[in-house]
């Protein structure tokens, strides 16, 4: 039988496999490679099976990411729980909520993935639903200063999520479905 540090090791082995093959492999985020090869993303896989579990998990890695400020975004990967997707939309709301409307507006943004990720108003064949598909549910915590300032020498950032959707679509569902797995 594995133990429980075998098994997070291997997700997270899994997390950073997806990390290099899609988000970097395909440049859906072209500030993500100088992250990774920085070792500066936290992973963190959450063993719980609850939202009360989940909650305390999304403040403490809040708190981690306030007394460090070599790690530079957090993942927090959730590989026994929010499997449906409308319950992790409904997961994604509360951690969203206790961000924006709490002590951490404009300090940190949540963004979010999903192995059945879907647009609102898209099929879920869509190939543009794989820019934020992922292995497993997770929340991706990021500092608003850090994106501030990449985004400040980036040209047309507002543009990335409109190309990686065509860039997903001319990729195809085959093609994305080959390299997700």
């Amino acid at each position: 039988m594995m133990s429980d540090d075998v098994k997070h090791g291997q997700v997270i082995s899994r997390v950073k496999q997806w990390l290099h093959d899609v988000v970097i492999g395909l440049n859906f985020c072209p500030f993500a490679k100088k992250e990774f090869e920085r070792n500066s993303i936290r992973f963190h896989v959450e063993a719980g099976l609850n939202e009360k579990h989940s909650l305390a998990t999304l403040l403490d890695e809040l708190t981690a990411l306030d007394a460090d400020p070599n790690i530079e975004t957090t993942l927090i990967i959730y590989p026994n729980s929010y499997q449906d997707f409308h319950r992790y939309l409904d997961w994604l709301d509360m951690a969203m909520a206790i961000v924006e409307n709490g002590a951490y507006r404009g300090i940190y943004q949540i963004a979010s993935f999903h192995p059945d990720y879907c647009f609102a108003d898209s099929c879920a064949d869509d190939p543009a639903n794989f820019t934020n598909r992922s292995p497993f549910p997770m929340l991706h915590i990021l500092r608003e200063s850090s994106l501030s300032r990449v985004l400040e020498h980036f040209p047309n950032p507002e543009q990335i999520p409109e190309r990686n959707i065509l860039k997903a679509r001319n990729m195809g569902l085959d093609a994305l479905q080959a390299i997700l797995k």
